[in-house]
């Protein structure tokens, strides 16, 4: 079987709008005044009154509530190399294994480390599609995640099974650059904590609460971005135990859906120090209530089993939204906080991922930090890197050298390295 990559939307069942003249007029939700009407003016009024009333607004509306109950979480090093990639790397994987009423989930983790920096050091997460094995061609990467073969992205439709080549997606890890400039890289399939397909809750982390099909779960229950965004959280907890790892200085990266699961995760979990969204488009980083490219309806319509059924009201209602992305880019806050677009990722709404940006922007400044300035976008491949940071390079939906450099760039100006 040929591998390919399918463009964002290629399965959307009703016609886009790409033509600006036809956004409607909207009128975003205010992020800084209260349910009861009350207006928020410092810092300290966000953190106590605001944010938690638009956390809440997520969790109940959009992405829903992980199920209440501890899980017992063990980790065992499956392999270690000091000597990786020409000498240049140390490698780690880890296998992260979680119980609960007598079911076990397993899920691995894939760590690079710098050899030329000694101690701790900072580290990039972020989930790769389609296995581990897929982001190098390295022979040492340990072939561990069935459900990697499912992915939509990839072209691979009704649960047929195909290996995806190793180092598949390796463009979109540069691993020696990232290296090179003394970060280590840790990620892993995204699938092992619940694979893309509606069919497959019973195969996620949910069947540890006894949840095998979607049916099982309440309206404001969470699916698949819920439980994505609780992984990142969960390799954080491992990373926070690496003595090689600065905890502090953890920056996770999403690339399009992930990039949602990394905004929601970020929102929730205050270790992140820097958060990353690349091309998230509809339920990432674009306004909703543009109705451009990607809708409501249409990604719930391909994606049934992303969202909590709660967001389904939504579907051709955006007006009636309670918030919108600005409010989520706006939870990272004060934390440094980066969205990318793609010029021709026109799925993804480059305009209304930069909008939600500029928007956030005034959350920022409750904490006298800067953000971003102007309802103008940049210039093509012109990068922002105030505490809000921003770009729109040439290209298509996607994760590139480009975007790399400029997460790098963006962390070496906010990290204490």
């Amino acid at each position: 079987m040929a591998w390919m990559v399918c463009l964002p939307g290629q399965s959307q069942q009703q016609p886009a709008n790409y033509d600006e003249s036809k956004v409607p007029a909207y009128t975003l939700p205010a992020l800084l005044v209260s349910n009861d009407g009350k207006e928020i003016t410092s810092a300290r009024k966000w953190e106590k009154i605001r944010r938690p009333e638009i956390l809440s607004l997520f969790s109940e509306q959009m992405f829903g509530k992980f199920p209440k109950g501890d899980i017992k979480t063990s980790y065992e090093t499956l392999s270690f190399d000091p000597d990786a990639l020409n000498h240049t790397a140390e490698r780690k994987q880890i296998k992260i294994t979680f119980e609960k009423n007598g079911i076990q989930h397993e899920a691995t983790l894939l760590i690079y480390y710098p050899k030329q920096v000694e101690g701790k050091v900072p580290v990039f997460l972020s989930y790769n599609y389609f296995g581990n094995h897929t982001v190098n061609s390295d022979e040492g990467i340990i072939i561990t995640s069935s459900w990697s073969r499912n992915d939509q992205e990839a072209g691979v439709r009704n649960n047929q099974v195909a290996e995806a080549p190793r180092g598949f997606q390796s463009s979109r890890w540069p691993i020696q650059k990232i290296l090179d400039a003394g970060y280590a890289v840790a990620t892993a399939c995204y699938n092992d904590f619940f694979p893309d397909a509606k069919e497959q809750t019973g195969n996620s982390i949910l069947a540890l609460f006894g949840i095998q099909s979607p049916e099982e779960i309440a309206p404001d229950g969470c699916q698949a971005i819920g439980v994505w965004a609780w992984g990142m959280s969960r390799m954080m907890d491992y990373l926070e135990k690496d003595p090689r790892i600065d905890a502090d200085n953890v920056i996770l990266m999403g690339h399009s859906r992930q990039g949602k699961a990394a905004l929601w995760a970020g929102a929730q979990d205050k270790r992140f120090r820097i958060v990353i969204s690349n091309d998230s488009g509809c339920g990432g980083a674009a306004l909703s209530r543009r109705k451009f490219g990607e809708t409501i309806q249409a990604i719930t319509n391909n994606f049934p089993h992303w969202f909590c059924k709660n967001f389904n009201r939504y579907r051709d209602n955006e007006e009636a939204l309670p918030f919108d992305q600005h409010a989520l880019i706006a939870l990272i806050a004060p934390r440094p906080v980066y969205v990318a677009s793609a010029e021709q990722d026109l799925w993804a709404d480059p305009k209304g991922e930069y909008l939600a940006a500029y928007h956030a922007s005034e959350v920022y400044r409750l904490y006298k930090l800067n953000g971003l300035e102007t309802k103008t976008m940049p210039p093509l491949n012109s990068p922002v890197m105030t505490n809000v940071g921003y770009h729109i390079r040439t290209g298509i939906h996607d994760v590139t050298d480009f975007d790399w450099e400029s997460y790098i760039q963006f962390a070496n100006k906010w990290l204490d390295k």
